[in-house]
């Protein structure tokens, strides 16, 4: 009584649809979170990549004091180089001077021969490569969830039934009890119910484990309270019944395919970029500056302190090109790789498409399978409750013992379990076909 009081108490609560489900989980799925905040950063880097083109202008500004006592000869500069003004003297003078100079330069590359432009389309890829994920991990927690819901609508049906298998046994169970109490029947028969109806009872508890462990999976990516996830099992009756045509493939928009297609785009672009990025560049460079000294025109050291301020004043501006002719082999080599990656990734997406054409005829295959095994079931469930019936009443009248009417018992709960099983074979395979078809919501409208 307290099993089905349970099992009462538990479907009294309103049950929550696949649709509402489905929809809660499209908001609270961890894995969906974080997808979307890849996107995020995805945006910012392309925004990032759109001012490449932004020139450099360095402000530089230094006082120093320090001797000039220079030789002649040419050099390499190293980054920070001693001091090359005015003319080499005939003796050395290390007496000290004081310097300092201020400087503004522009260093714009104002055009590469498209490869700004291909270095946004990468980014704008990147972008969908990330949006595509993001639908191919909806695709994936979509399936995860419709497939835990099927399941939990499964183990309602089996409780349900065990709840009515119990029942059927306390029922035999009186029976027996009453006839060995007037000495009609054996006491081992009461022994024989009350170890049926004690098994019956464990098979409930585990069965009601397995449900709670389904309703833990849904609330993790749903974010309801586990206990609060009950499944509206009518859904089965309703897509039984319900008349639908035959699902075609949807490849062009199928989350799979639409994932391995922006990979393979992305690597195109990638191409793209590589040819564009060793391409000439040219320059636009500028530069303004001052200069004080404390040394004057005739070569004269005076006063560190007359060294300050600014005493000439200077400009450059001028249009360069930039050419590496070894640019000409990296590029080749490194186009080669990327085109390799590029026919791996358009490997990858006929892979794809065959294992989903795969998919698709098997689910049909499934679907057919299920059709038929509906057919069928209502003669098995039919047959097996008129024995049972019959072999109670014998039993009942003394005409039959307990051995066959157990036997009778356990045929009507095989088909009945049969019958459950055949309903969820049928809706998960139709799921499965709507789900490898890209055809969910073509289903859940068919759901009231």
């Amino acid at each position: 009584m307290l099993l089905l009081f349970i099992s009462v108490s538990v479907y009294a609560q309103q049950p929550v649809t696949l649709k509402q489900l489905l929809n809660t989980v499209d908001k609270n799925a961890p894995t969906l979170i974080t997808d979307s905040s890849a996107i995020r950063i995805r945006q910012a880097q392309a925004v990032e990549t759109r001012n490449n083109w932004l020139p450099n202008l360095r402000l530089n500004y230094q006082a120093d004091i320090g001797t000039n006592n220079n030789v002649a000869g040419p050099y390499f500069g190293f980054g920070i180089i001693p001091s090359d003004s005015r003319g080499v003297r005939t003796a050395s003078n290390t007496t000290a001077a004081s310097v300092n100079v201020g400087v503004a330069a522009l260093d714009w590359e104002i055009y590469n021969f498209g490869a700004y432009g291909a270095q946004n389309r990468v980014a704008q890829s990147n972008i969908q490569v990330e949006q595509n994920s993001f639908a191919q991990s909806k695709y994936q927690i979509e399936a995860f969830t419709i497939s835990n819901y099927l399941l939990l609508m499964n183990l309602q049906d089996y409780l349900n039934i065990q709840a009515r298998n119990i029942q059927r046994n306390q029922e035999i169970l009186r029976s027996v009890s009453s006839l060995t109490k007037s000495g009609v029947r054996p006491g081992v028969d009461s022994s024989i119910a009350n170890a049926e109806l004690s098994k019956a009872r464990l098979n409930y508890i585990e069965l009601n484990n397995q449900l709670q462990q389904v309703q833990l999976q849904l609330s993790t990516v749903s974010g309801l309270p586990y206990k609060s996830i009950i499944a509206d099992t009518l859904v089965e009756d309703q897509l039984i019944n319900s008349t639908y045509g035959q699902l075609n493939t949807d490849t062009s928009g199928h989350p799979v395919i639409n994932y391995y297609q922006s990979l393979y785009q992305n690597s195109k672009e990638q191409e793209n970029l590589v040819k564009k990025a060793y391409n000439p560049k040219i320059l636009l460079e500028g530069a303004a500056w001052g200069r004080g000294s404390s040394v004057d025109a005739n070569d004269h050291f005076n006063s560190l302190s007359t060294g300050w301020g600014f005493q000439r004043d200077n400009y450059l501006v001028g249009l360069g090109i930039s050419y590496n002719l070894f640019d000409l082999r990296r590029r080749h080599l490194k186009l080669n790789t990327q085109k390799t990656e590029t026919d791996f990734f358009h490997n990858k997406l006929e892979e794809q498409k065959t294992l989903l054409a795969a998919s698709a005829n098997q689910a049909n295959a499934e679907m057919q399978t299920a059709q038929l095994r509906l057919k069928e079931i209502p003669n098995q469930l039919k047959a097996a409750n008129d024995g049972y019936r019959q072999k109670l009443s014998l039993y009942k009248n003394g005409l039959t013992d307990i051995i066959e009417l157990d036997a009778a018992l356990n045929i009507l709960y095989r088909a009945e379990t049969d019958y459950v099983q055949a309903k969820y074979a049928f809706t998960n395979a139709l799921f499965n076909q709507a789900i490898t078809d890209n055809k969910v919501n073509t289903i859940l409208n068919l759901l009231k």
